[in-house]
């Protein structure tokens, strides 16, 4: 984890979205990851490429952290972030779950 509590792959997540870094955004995820955004199925750094572009910073989205607990498996937590741009706009949680220091899976509800 970071000092601030957050682990690393999620912090990455966060500061890559912010400085609209496409790469270190992908990068933060396993290769096999799985994103699921409301029902939406995204598979593998494709996947997650395709969801930056048109859901994330393809839309200039930016997260503000809310706060984080850890979910009800090992290496899971559920985020709830403040999220802006010209997307989605609103305030909600999104679950990530962990593996070998990046992000295997993350569902947005």
């Amino acid at each position: 984890m970071t000092s601030t509590g957050i682990p690393a792959p999620i912090q990455t997540f966060i500061d890559a979205t912010n400085r609209a870094d496409s790469d270190a955004f992908v990068a933060a995820f396993t290769d096999d990851a799985y994103l699921n955004d409301w029902g939406r199925e995204f598979h593998g750094r494709d996947g997650v490429r395709s969801w930056d572009r048109t859901d994330n910073i393809g839309v200039q989205s930016h997260f503000e952290l809310v706060g984080i607990e850890p979910g009800t498996d090992p290496d899971s937590y559920v985020a709830t972030l403040k999220v802006s741009g010209n997307g989605f706009n609103g305030t909600g949680p999104m679950a990530f779950r962990l593996r070998d220091g990046l992000i295997a899976s993350l569902r947005i509800s």
